[in-house]
């Protein structure tokens, strides 16, 4: 049985929020915290920040702009991140909606029914609540049958989910599976962090999965390879969690935020990631000049270009490994669908390409695709 990827579907929110937007106010902050902070400072007891610019952030990062669910409140220096108004619980909850419209997308891009689909993974970074599973508020909200899970592999999570996806279908305990991506990462953000504040947006994508034979969408991808691997480590981390508020004292540290460690983990997570799509190349009995497209996670465009470089043997030309953080930022695990989902045009039928996620855990995921 071949397993393929028949419809890909995307939420961008509304608000949108560039570099200099983002570097003004928290430079803003940066005034205010040395101002209020002067003596201190000037006795050496406590670190004078530093100001921040757009042109850092774009070397850095790559990053240009971000899209968010809740733009105000990020931008103003007394409050710097998102607010919400929390939703009773029979209204539909923010993820669930933005999962919806993604969702409804790929069934379209799909040629599927809400019939159709007999099995909903949400594979995300974080969900808004433990239980009861978005998956399964999303499957009441498109009138899905079947049945549905959440599953937490940070930036990895959408392509573990299309491996999920598939064997459940290889195994007959589903027909079509629908994978969504919904990614509200900005409340993870310390916006107060000079290295940190300007990395993630909001967004959503989602993914028909099925058997080839029943196919029909306009731009369908059979899986012909694909392998995932985890392997611990601290320097990617965030401790939020619901045991938060059992310490009380530490309740609000830092890391209860993003946090990472840059250095280790291009270092550590680069090496890694190129021998793992190095290896399902050669499974497949790939070479370099076979790949016409890699869709990379979108984190950092530094590290997109190096493991382009190590996978084809030289930079990438235009369209290649296509780049849609500029726009986006990092949206954990959807900056690789979103790729695929804006970025497959002028493919032919044989065409093979290269879906790889790697992040946080660390974790990563390699699937060799082939256009249909």
């Amino acid at each position: 049985m071949a397993v393929v990827i028949s419809g890909t579907g995307l939420f961008t929110p509304s608000e949108k929020i560039s570099n200099d937007e983002l570097v003004t106010c928290f430079n803003r902050y940066v005034d205010k915290f040395n101002g209020e902070n002067e003596q201190a400072i000037n006795q050496g007891e406590v670190a004078a920040l530093s100001h921040s610019s757009s042109a850092f952030i774009e070397k850095a990062s790559g990053i240009k702009s971000r899209y968010v669910m809740s733009k105000t409140d990020i931008l103003n220096v007394d409050i710097m991140k998102p607010t919400f108004v929390e939703r009773p619980n029979e209204a539909l909850s923010l993820q669930a909606e933005i999962g919806v419209a993604a969702a409804k997308q790929a069934m379209a891009a799909a040629n599927k029914t809400v019939d159709d689909i007999d099995l909903i993974i949400v594979a995300c970074a974080y969900t808004q609540r433990s239980y009861p599973a978005m998956a399964i508020e999303i499957q009441q909200a498109l009138g899905c049958g079947g049945w549905g899970f959440d599953m937490l592999v940070a930036c990895s999570a959408a392509t573990f989910g299309i491996i999920n996806a598939a064997n459940a279908i290889r195994s007959g305990s589903a027909k079509t599976v629908l994978v969504i991506n919904p990614e509200i990462l900005s409340p993870q953000i310390n916006y107060h962090d000079r290295d940190s504040h300007f990395i993630f947006g909001d967004v959503a994508t989602a993914l028909i999965i099925e058997d080839e034979a029943t196919a029909t969408g306009e731009h369908v991808f059979k899986i012909i390879a694909e392998q995932p691997i985890t392997k611990f480590s601290n320097n990617i981390r965030s401790n939020i969690g619901y045991m938060n508020q059992c310490s009380p004292e530490t309740a609000n540290d830092i890391d209860k935020y993003f946090i990472q460690q840059g250095r280790k983990v291009f270092k550590e997570v680069l090496p890694m990631v190129s021998n793992l799509i190095a290896s399902q190349m050669n499974k497949v009995n790939l070479l370099p000049a076979d790949i016409k497209r890699l869709y990379l996670h979108q984190a950092n465009i530094n590290m997109n270009n190096f493991i382009g470089k190590k996978v084809l043997g030289r930079d990438p030309i235009a369209g290649e490994a296509p780049i849609i953080l500029d726009e986006y930022a990092n949206t954990s695990s959807a900056g690789c669908i979103i790729a695929l989902h804006k970025h497959h045009d002028g493919l032919n039928s044989g065409d093979k390409a290269v879906l790889c996620s790697f992040g946080a855990g660390y974790s990563a995921c390699c699937l060799i695709l082939e256009y249909v």
